[in-house]
């Protein structure tokens, strides 16, 4: 039986929400794991593990249907673009803060808009547009932390160039979603897209798995290669489509734009400290673009 696909909106709003916060996690542990793994090949164990668990919730629950298998290149294509967006951000975190990459994360939305426009022909509102630009003026503000001369003179790092790639690929990700999915649920289709893009990282990734001293890893990169295995892949790939399902692209989003503040609470309770003052002015920005959006309901 196909899955329902009468529009949920309060239901897409909460399965966002807890999406900003699985997804910060993954921002403050990925910085202490990057330094001491192929980014490729941590995300390709982590697709695998992250299918496992899909799979196994996937059978448990409805099954998969034979009409999921119709055209697999669809699993593969989505799977194939998160896998270039994680990889990039491991890559990223290597070498810019996790706050400021978290940054560079709500600059998807703007990106989505567009991307949805182009794909689905999703047309951005006055409103949804002014949150847009409020948002990305504060994820500037955060990026060139909270100094006007820097940002004049594009003063950037590398991580965050490269960060800023990874979100392009998520931020085309997003209604391509909308566009592929043939009537399968949330989990189906996340377990379709999550052992395709297995596929295509190790492919991609054999020669750093191989090289890859698993088991003289320090444990900081298991804690992390688990939480983002079950957290920030499993659930938050299932919210995402489900969420893209009932909600316009750009405003599913929206909500990477509190991504910053609760990577500021991450930070935190890890004992990294509080970010300078000046830094708040760009998350604030964000909260409001967040709001201007939800007022839109």
């Amino acid at each position: 039986m196909p899955f329902a696909r009468e529009r949920q909106p309060m239901r897409g709003h909460a399965a966002m929400l807890a999406f900003s916060a699985m997804v910060a996690g993954s921002f403050s542990l990925g910085s202490l794991a990057a330094p001491h793994v192929d980014a490729a090949a941590l995300n390709a164990a982590r697709f695998l593990l992250a299918g496992i668990l899909v799979g196994a919730v996937a059978f448990a629950t409805s099954g998969v249907p034979r009409s999921a298998l119709r055209a697999p290149w669809r699993y593969f294509l989505l799977g194939g673009i998160f896998a270039i967006y994680f990889v990039l951000m491991f890559e990223g975190l290597k070498t810019a803060p996790a706050v400021s990459t978290s940054a560079v994360f709500t600059l998807t939305p703007i990106m989505s808009g567009l991307a949805g426009w182009v794909l689905l022909r999703q047309v951005t509102t006055p409103r949804m547009a002014l949150a847009l630009a409020v948002g990305g003026a504060g994820a500037l503000w955060v990026i060139f932390r909270g100094d006007p001369a820097a940002l004049m003179r594009m003063e950037i790092g590398r991580g965050e160039v490269v960060y800023f790639w990874g979100c392009v690929a998520h931020a085309i990700y997003t209604p391509l979603v909308a566009r592929l999915n043939r009537g399968e649920s949330p989990v189906v289709f996340t377990f379709g897209t999550l052992i395709a893009g297995c596929l295509v990282l190790s492919a991609y990734a054999w020669p750093g798995i191989v090289a890859t001293e698993w088991a003289n890893l320090p444990p900081i990169v298991w804690v992390t290669l688990a939480y983002v295995a079950v957290f920030a892949s499993a659930g938050t790939f299932t919210l995402l489509q489900f969420a893209t399902l009932h909600l316009p692209s750009a405003k599913v989003m929206a909500y990477t734009y509190l991504t910053p503040s609760w990577v500021i609470v991450w930070e935190v309770a890890l004992g990294h400290g509080v970010p300078p003052p000046v830094i708040f002015v760009g998350v604030a920005l964000t909260a409001v673009a967040l709001l201007l959006l939800l007022r839109e309901d």
